[in-house]
């Protein structure tokens, strides 16, 4: 065969291989990877996510027989491995994954429980990758708690409840150290841990955590766990960082209605606030707006709230002060969103800068974290043995083991000494009794009190 005939048989061949080649080129250049996977388990919840090195659209199914779900995500292609996932205690038995029409990526999960499914996606921020979130909660573990049955559970005289919520979590790791081996996530639920063992110790205390293990849990569910919990107060444990690495000190945070008391606290809250989008938290739904409505027509609730959290955090201040330098002399106020709870007094204590190495050295002693454990505590029972709740256990005893079953709340009449941040509506909550009849028993014509003022409560 000569060469000329050659050139023309190949010709056609080399131009329709040069053609699928150009053709197949822009796929490859678009295509996105996927880097890495993992998996994390929440009490309710399975969560799987996709680091991506870019934006992808995607859909998720379910197949029964045997069950299993498909999420299937365009233009994308494994890199990652999943053989070493971790996925006992999880619905999932098995992942695997396939190349879907050439372009796309499907990746199969075979389950051995029922699930209901959500998937979300994440653009990239604060360090974290573009990310695909896919939540597996686990069906028929909703239960409903009526009054009826939580009044059964309670004694006659009960326990004040502390919920106790360590801050970031699993795809968060909060602030890092120095060396970025220690992370706030794990510093804060250790130093939670302790001090839900201190209060558990304590007759006529109960401690909630609110997290117990590595998984991360949205801002606003946090306040709704210390709500469905009825907690008498919400303690938010965190250990930040700030761009100076000689920032230091311990310090105490309430809620802020208005602005922040330092550029330090608004700077600590715009972190926090932005944790959901680290964490994993998808877009906001109808159900989020019309509860956002619900707390504007309780909005006034949170006067007398906040002069509690501000009253407690006194405490724990002062308290934290013996054990470790303040990083100011006073409670501070910024807008965190985990505090804005209408009815549950609610704090957030930053037990130390993780960013200063001196502080991270502390804050990775075992020793140290039981300590402040130890100064927290002390703080939160110095406030509720001086204002305890009506029908607890420590305000029976306050009373001298007097009223029987009744407690504090609705037992014989009593005097209230008034403390910086007091209100007459406050006050009158406290004991279940109404303002009015809180001016009529101490002969006030109007709402006006003063600090070491003594009220007499009438019997409620």
């Amino acid at each position: 065969m000569n060469a000329n005939r050659t050139k023309r048989i190949l010709a056609p061949r080399l131009l329709a291989a040069l053609a699928a080649l150009l053709a197949f080129l822009p796929a490859l250049a678009t295509a996105v990877t996927v880097d890495g996977v993992r998996v994390w388990r929440a009490p309710d919840h399975t969560r799987l996510v996709f680091d991506l090195s870019g934006a992808v659209q995607h859909q998720i199914f379910t197949l029964k027989q045997p069950s299993r779900l498909v999420i299937d995500i365009e233009k994308t292609a494994m890199r990652a491995s999943l053989a070493s996932l971790a996925l006992a205690d999880t619905p999932i038995k098995s992942i695997r994954s396939a190349a879907r029409n050439r372009s796309d990526l499907r990746v199969v999960l075979d389950l051995s429980a029922a699930v209901k499914p959500r998937s979300f996606f994440l653009r990239r921020h604060a360090g974290k990758s573009d990310r695909l979130v896919v939540d597996l909660y686990d069906r028929d573990t909703t239960t409903v708690k009526t009054e009826a049955s939580y009044t059964q559970q309670r004694q006659a005289l009960s326990d004040i409840i502390i919920a106790v919520d360590a801050g970031h979590g699993g795809e968060d790791p909060g602030a890092l150290g120095p060396k970025r081996r220690l992370r706030e996530k794990d510093v804060v639920l250790a130093i939670s841990k302790e001090l839900a063992k201190l209060i558990n110790a304590e007759k006529g205390f109960r401690a909630e955590l609110v997290r117990t293990g590595d998984y991360y849990i949205p801002l606003q569910k946090r306040r709704d766990i210390a709500r469905d919990k009825r907690a008498d107060l919400l303690v938010s444990i965190h250990a930040d960082a700030f761009k100076n690495p000689r920032a230091r000190g311990a310090s105490v945070f309430a809620l802020s209605r208005s602005g922040a008391t330092s550029e330090t606290a608004r700077f600590l809250a715009q972190k926090e606030n932005e944790a959901d989008l680290i964490g994993g938290v998808g877009s906001v739904t109808l159900d989020d707006k019309e509860q956002v409505l619900r707390g504007v027509l309780v909005d006034l609730s949170m006067t007398a709230t906040l002069n509690s959290s501000l009253q407690v955090g006194e405490q724990v201040l002062d308290s934290m002060g013996k054990v470790a330098r303040l990083h100011k002399p006073r409670v501070e106020q910024a807008g965190f969103v985990v505090l804005k709870s209408p009815d549950v007094p609610s704090i957030l204590v930053e037990t130390g800068f993780i960013s200063n190495p001196g502080e991270a050295k502390k804050l990775a002693s075992s020793h140290y974290r039981r300590q402040m454990a130890k100064s927290i505590f002390k703080g939160i029972k110095a406030y509720f043995h001086k204002l305890p709740p009506p029908g607890s256990y420590i305000a029976w005893r306050k009373n001298g083991g007097t009223g029987g079953d009744s407690g504090s709340g609705s037992g014989a009449a009593r005097d209230h000494v008034i403390a910086r941040g007091d209100t007459l509506s406050a006050i009158a909550r406290r004991y279940n009794v109404s303002v009015n009849d809180l001016r009529k028993a101490n002969g006030l014509s109007n709402s006006v009190i003063k600090i070491g003022q003594t009220l007499k409560i009438p019997a409620s």
